[in-house]
């Protein structure tokens, strides 16, 4: 269980940087004042356009940010004064996460298991399931500079994984790779649905949305335009299909703020 309330992120602007956004405001406002909760054994997808502020709200969730002001509950855990504790119960997958590039793969998710003090047995066992998975066991032992884009993906995943977290945040989780490696991620999406777990994530990939989608939000401009189940939004759309119904809903937000 996700539970985001009154959730708000400030950026102090350097002087730089209110030269290039040709603004005289020393903060920036990135997400203001949202809230949703994503519940246990459904996926939540949150949508916006760049700079929508869904990547800063991901990583508020993720305990990578802290916010300015709001509340963040993860698995009944108070993420903003026990991140920590919220951290063991969260994975994040994001496509820019970095990775040891002179270590192996066995190397890597071995290092994070010890770090979650995953037993033994268990750690075998999580790690037979996801190399099966993400088709890794041909590669398991090769230098990860090594490897290909969509290997190192699965690489990213398996250590998101790895511990069996309860909340699992995807930001982008399939932006660039190819159509099988991103298969792979949509079966393990669906994996964790079944299995009870929380899955909140963002795209701009409207058919994984359509797929994978029970609830939905839409961002812009790091405020809240839309939050409800996925079956209430088709039932409501006036668009022919969700990417004009998306873009329609932003453009509409726009025209209003004019």
């Amino acid at each position: 269980m996700i539970e985001i309330h009154n959730l708000r992120k400030e950026f102090a602007l350097s002087k730089q940087q209110r030269k290039e956004l040709n603004t005289s405001e020393s903060i920036a406002t990135a997400v203001d004042d949202i809230s949703f909760s994503c519940k246990p054994g459904r996926v939540f997808s949150l949508l916006g356009p760049n700079g929508a502020g869904k990547t800063t709200t991901l990583r508020m969730i993720s305990t990578i940010f802290k916010p300015t002001s709001g509340s963040i509950k993860i698995a009944g855990v108070d993420a903003v004064t026990h991140p920590r504790e919220a951290r063991e119960k969260i994975g994040f997958l994001t496509g820019s996460t970095g990775l040891y590039a002179r270590l192996t793969p066995n190397e890597l998710i071995k290092y994070f298991a010890d770090l979650y003090k995953i037993p033994k047995k268990e750690f075998e066992e999580r790690k037979d399931y996801l190399y099966t998975l993400l088709d890794m066991n041909h590669f398991q032992g090769k230098r990860i500079g090594k490897l290909s884009t969509g290997m190192k993906q699965k690489v990213s995943i398996c250590r998101t994984m790895i511990h069996d977290p309860e909340v699992v945040v995807f930001d982008e989780p399939t932006s660039g790779l190819d159509v099988i490696t991103a298969e792979n991620i949509i079966e393990l999406i669906k994996n964790c649905k079944n299995e009870g777990k929380t899955v909140i994530f963002s795209s701009h990939i409207m058919s994984e949305v359509n797929l994978l989608c029970d609830d939905l939000a839409i961002m812009h401009q790091g405020k809240m335009l839309y939050n409800g189940e996925m079956s209430t939004f088709k039932s409501e759309m006036k668009s022919a299909n969700l990417t004009e119904e998306f873009i329609r809903i932003v453009k509409s937000s726009n025209a209003v703020e004019a």
